[in-house]
């Protein structure tokens, strides 16, 4: 997952959809977005602006002609990531894994927050 953090010229981390898709183990785009439109609503419903944390982009990809074509994919930020592999399908061992690893970064944080705070 960190490997493929990728960061703006302003040094804004964020992961591309379409390489986040692959990493929690969907093979069709559409129901990879219907995970994404399921985080979205989580992201609004806890009051964050869902454009902060999902945003639309295009990206090219090589067709076999050698030729390129635009798709669509979303910047996501560590946050959007998050939710994502939380409104996943959790039989998928890569989301089981995704929630695992969240649920320990966030477990450390607050160890730091609160080792800090003493």
């Amino acid at each position: 997952f960190e490997g493929h953090a990728q960061r703006t010229d302003s040094g804004v981390e964020f992961w591309l959809a379409r390489d986040l898709q692959h990493l929690l183990g969907y093979t069709k785009w559409d129901n990879f977005l219907n995970v994404v439109s399921k985080a979205k609503t989580a992201c609004e419903v806890s009051g964050r602006a869902v454009a902060d944390h999902f945003a639309d982009v295009g990206k090219l990809v090589d067709l076999g002609s050698g030729s390129q074509r635009e798709v669509d994919d979303l910047m996501l930020t560590r946050y959007a990531c998050y939710l994502i592999a939380q409104n996943g399908d959790p039989k998928k061992q890569e989301i089981a894994f995704a929630q695992t690893y969240f649920a320990i970064q966030t477990r450390r944080a607050e160890l730091i927050e609160q080792r800090l705070l003493d």
